[in-house]
């Protein structure tokens, strides 16, 4: 019989082991792709010293070549002393793949994650399903996506892959809120491979699946150079959102620069005087939230739209801004899908919207209609109906038909509706309406007059219809503001709604239908 020091001695023995279950094949596999380990990530990720790893020593039964872990470490730590759980998968070990004692390890973290509302990230590198596991590493893969519905919208999901994610393992990072990679990632659900046996087709890894293909499709939110700026950006994610909906994110250095500043003056000027100069929607988000700060989500994919968090006042708020300076601002399906993925990732755990807006209405042509800019841009404007959150949007130059209403117009749902001087809301734009409306009237002009009269019919359409004054007259907007008091009236109005709380009227249905 043993005593207690054996049982010490057989504890560390054990304990290696599950450290590192590959042995020196794992440590030699990851030298090779010049990775880090598991676990080395996970303490990348977490606050020093605060990382406690759950199910260490699970393994398949009745196996005999069963590996501590089972390609997975789970357990939970703190991002900025605050609670998450991790999961992260262990590339030496069956590939990272799924098999059964991985997914009890993955779905006992995700209910700790339930049963304690706290955040969960999930660094992924996995193979996909274990394919000697059989309907095991479905069934399991089902249950896992299961418990992740049940977290949606309750805590923050965010998914780093940093290595393949192929086949099944697309799918749980796709349902997650976030999604951010490295350069050198992929991410596809049949591989090269598979499509040249079944299609024929030759493609590469990058082309079919890359980081930036996948990113340019709006599947990825951030690329990152490294694993290290990947989980950074992870970190100062989480730190714009609530530990769980029935929270608040954390406040940071609220009430400062109470009165104008230099670069609050700068906006005065940053409209240029011609309609059809662009300017930079980034230089406005500059100069309107706190210490200038903003972080951009999607950045790569809808370059015409800008969406990302600030603060005001201190407090965490979703900005959804035209970009002049891509397809003139104008809103597209790509755009549409972008937008609403955003305002719902908002409106679920409560942080107000404030929309910029700058464009000439919905892109025209053959290729969007194809693309379904119809029903893409309809479950935008569903996203900002259903939004209960604060809306505040600020009309800083164009917003022309179906872009003006969609961009959190007062009708749909925003609660203070503001415009700069320089701002120009009508149906359409000059040009356009001059081309309709004024046709008959030009073609009465001689024609070596006709653009003479052209020009003066567009000043004029652009100096007495397409003006912010209409608007506030009839009270579609509710103020028309000085550029440079942009940062402080936002910050009026978000205290003015700071306990706004919306009750729905009494309807029996089960839910609304959307769009797809």
């Amino acid at each position: 019989m043993s005593g207690t020091r054996e049982k010490l001695e057989q504890l560390q023995a054990v304990l290696e082991l599950a450290g590192e279950p590959a042995g020196e094949a794992g440590i030699a596999k990851r030298k090779a792709k010049e990775i880090p380990s598991a676990r080395e990530r996970v303490r990348m990720l977490l606050d020093p010293g605060t990382f406690v790893e759950i199910g260490a020593l699970a393994r398949q039964p009745y196996t005999d070549n069963a590996m501590y872990g089972d390609g997975v470490v789970t357990g939970r730590g703190y991002i900025d002393g605050r609670p998450v759980v991790v999961v992260a998968h262990d590339q030496t070990v069956f590939g990272g793949s799924v098999g059964e004692m991985f997914g009890r390890k993955v779905a006992a973290a995700l209910d700790f994650a339930l049963q304690n509302g706290c955040p969960v990230v999930a660094i992924n590198d996995s193979g996909g399903a274990r394919i000697q596991d059989a309907v095991t590493s479905l069934a399991w893969y089902a249950r896992m996506s299961r418990r992740q519905e049940e977290l949606s919208g309750f805590v923050p999901q965010v998914s780093i892959m940093l290595g393949k994610c192929a086949a099944g393992s697309v799918y749980g990072p796709v349902n997650t809120d976030i999604l951010v990679a490295t350069e050198n990632s992929y991410m596809f659900v049949t591989g090269p491979e598979v499509i040249k046996a079944v299609t024929g087709e030759e493609v590469t890894m990058e082309e079919l699946g890359g980081a930036r293909v996948q990113a340019d499709n709006g599947t990825i939110h951030h690329v990152a150079r490294t694993e290290r700026q990947a989980f950074d950006w992870a970190r100062k994610y989480l730190s714009y959102m609530p530990t769980n909906c029935l929270e608040t994110p954390p406040l940071v250095n609220p009430g400062l620069e109470p009165e104008l500043t230099d670069s609050d003056r700068e906006l005065d000027t940053i409209i240029p005087d011609s309609d059809r100069a662009g300017y930079d929607m980034h230089e406005v988000i500059l100069r309107c939230f706190d210490d200038g700060d903003f972080h951009e989500i999607a950045e790569d994919s809808a370059r015409n739209l800008i969406v990302g968090f600030a603060r005001v006042d201190g407090r965490a708020i979703g900005v959804v801004a035209n970009q002049p300076m891509q397809l003139g601002g104008a809103i597209d399906a790509a755009a549409s899908d972008k937008a609403t993925h955003f305002i719902r990732l908002c409106d679920a755990f409560s942080l107000p919207l404030v929309f910029l807006v700058d464009n000439p209405g919905v892109l025209p042509g053959v290729e969007e209609e194809r693309n379904g800019v119809i029903k893409r841009g309809g479950r935008f404007f569903r996203a900002v109906i259903e939004a209960t959150v604060p809306i505040v949007t600020v009309v800083i130059r164009k917003a022309y038909g179906g872009g003006y209403a969609v961009m959190g117009c007062k009708q749909l749902g925003a609660d203070i509706s503001l415009a700069w001087p320089t701002a120009r809301i009508a149906v359409m734009g000059a040009e356009s309406a001059v081309g309709i409306v004024g046709k008959r009237q030009l073609m009465k002009v001689p024609e070596e007059q006709r653009a003479a009269v052209r020009d003066f019919m567009i000043d004029q359409y652009n100096t007495t219809t397409a003006t912010p004054w209409i608007a506030a007259e009839r009270g579609y907007i509710d103020a028309v503001i000085e550029p440079s008091s942009t940062r402080l009236e936002i910050r009026r109005a978000l205290r003015l709604l700071r306990e706004k709380e919306l009750t729905k009227r009494h309807n029996p249905r089960k839910h609304s239908l959307f769009p797809v």
